[in-house]
């Protein structure tokens, strides 16, 4: 039975078998969800047994657990590391939502919810890919599942869980279905990924909030402080103001932007498709160049004062606002992070106290294209897409990534499936059943190319 047939014979069990992960609210950053993350847990134990592993086990870390399993086939065969997580990002705002986030729900040939794309549904296709391997016994490959409950935080744990288990996490390659392809019917490879800084600022003023008609223009307003300081960060021309930030900024030679600019991409659809009139970004550099190859600074959330109906005439005492800086290889997080602090302190008026926190953050990561995994993926998304995948430095951050290849000394190649248009981390989250499907066939595949091309 080829891998086409045997997903049409079980399609409906496998979507419900999904939605049954997804049900579980694991939202890693809400402590009052670490019940859910352990349920999570078990239920990755269930099903990679069921698929076929030797054995499957939950692991405590120093935060939310890890589930490993592992396939041995022979010695001989190479080793394969399938990495996953999951934990889910929050759901807020709820009210934009069509559907319960939850309770997912297909409509449109997608399925809507939150972990249907990142990372429930992506690295749910690894676990269908290895069933239908081992029950048709085509699989060439030794096979370990490292799955964990703490990446949309930062997987503040997981290093210290691998250099505790080096032994049993030792693999020829990483595979992670973490990231996304440039459209549905033009497949690329993720060869890159940038770093993480994110920070938190905490702005107190007054020891109470006060009457602002009584003590305005007397008394400096946290809010209003916080938003000075925040509007230095960046310039006119979008570039980040902070001292020594762009220190270790590789430039990249002119061959290489030229190379990149050649993936199929268009500003007026890439506009339409966010629903904004006008694309900003540092100057002198394409859009493609500005989520690849270049850092950035976005304030990811404000919140301060009254923000209920209608009015409340206050000065708050508190103001608050979370940054991040997304990094590209060769930056330090540390010393971004440090770097920061300083110039935030430094801008700081003396009418307020402010505290500077970093919360997490992780290295950027590039992916070699010349060995036998890359060539691998390559091949089997070739043959499922028709076409050769784009090599394509991504934009987002996957702070692990840089850490298995410290610790573990093994590359990672990041085969995605995932579309932009996937809302991933917003409201409406959801994955084409094409893509769910077309990568459960992409990655069995990979596999018996690897297993060849390791001969």
């Amino acid at each position: 039975m080829n891998i086409q047939e045997y997903i049409k014979k079980n399609e409906s069990r496998f979507l419900e078998e999904l939605f049954g992960l997804i049900r579980i609210p694991s939202i890693s950053s809400a402590s009052e969800n670490k019940p859910e993350m352990y349920k999570a847990a078990e239920y990755w134990k269930k099903i990679l047994l069921e698929a076929g592993a030797d054995k499957a086990e939950i692991f405590e870390t120093g935060g939310n657990p890890v589930t490993y399993a592992e396939k041995f086939i022979h010695p001989d065969y190479p080793t394969v590391l399938v990495y996953g997580h999951m934990d889910v990002m929050p759901v807020d705002p709820i009210e934009l939502w069509h559907s319960a986030p939850f309770e997912p729900e297909i409509r449109d040939g997608k399925i809507f919810a939150r972990g249907a794309d990142d990372d429930k549904g992506q690295s749910f296709m690894h676990a269908k890919a290895f069933e239908y391997l081992v029950k048709t016994n085509q699989l060439h490959c030794n096979v370990k599942f490292m799955i964990e409950g703490e990446e949309e935080i930062g997987s503040p744990n997981l290093g210290h869980f691998c250099a505790q288990n080096k032994q049993m996490l030792q693999s020829d390659i990483i595979l992670v279905s973490d990231t996304g392809m440039i459209a549905e019917n033009i497949p690329s490879i993720t060869t890159g990924l940038r770093g993480l800084s994110y920070m938190q600022i905490e702005v107190t003023g007054p020891n109470r909030d006060l009457h602002s008609g009584l003590y305005g223009n007397a008394v400096a307003n946290p809010a209003n402080e916080l938003a000075k300081m925040l509007a230095k960060l960046t310039n006119d021309d979008n570039q980040v103001l902070i001292p020594g930030f762009y220190d270790e900024v590789i430039q990249v030679s002119d061959a290489e932007r030229a190379s990149m600019n050649k993936a199929p991409y268009n500003d007026e659809e890439y506009k339409k498709a966010i629903g904004v009139k006008q694309l900003q970004g540092e100057k002198n550099y394409s859009t493609i160049e500005r989520t690849g190859i270049r850092p950035s600074l976005d304030i990811n959330g404000m919140w301060s004062g009254y923000t209920g109906e209608g009015a409340k005439t206050i000065i708050p005492s508190k103001a608050f606002a979370k940054v991040s800086m997304r990094l590209v290889p060769n930056q330090d997080h540390i010393k971004i992070s440090e770097l920061f602090e300083k110039y935030i302190y430094s801008i700081a008026p003396k009418s307020v106290d402010v505290k500077v926190t970093a919360l997490h953050g992780g290295y950027g990561y590039v992916s070699p294209i010349d060995i036998p995994a890359y060539k691998a993926a390559e091949a089997a998304m070739k043959d499922v897409f028709g076409l050769d995948p784009i090599p394509v430095r991504s934009g987002g951050s996957i702070p692990i990534i840089s850490t298995f290849e410290q610790i573990l000394g093994t590359k990672s190649i990041l085969m995605g499936f995932g579309l932009e248009s996937d809302a991933i981390h917003s409201p409406n989250e959801n994955y084409p059943l094409n893509n769910f499907f077309n990568g459960i066939i992409a990655i069995s595949k990979f596999y018996g190319y690897f297993a060849e091309m390791k001969k």
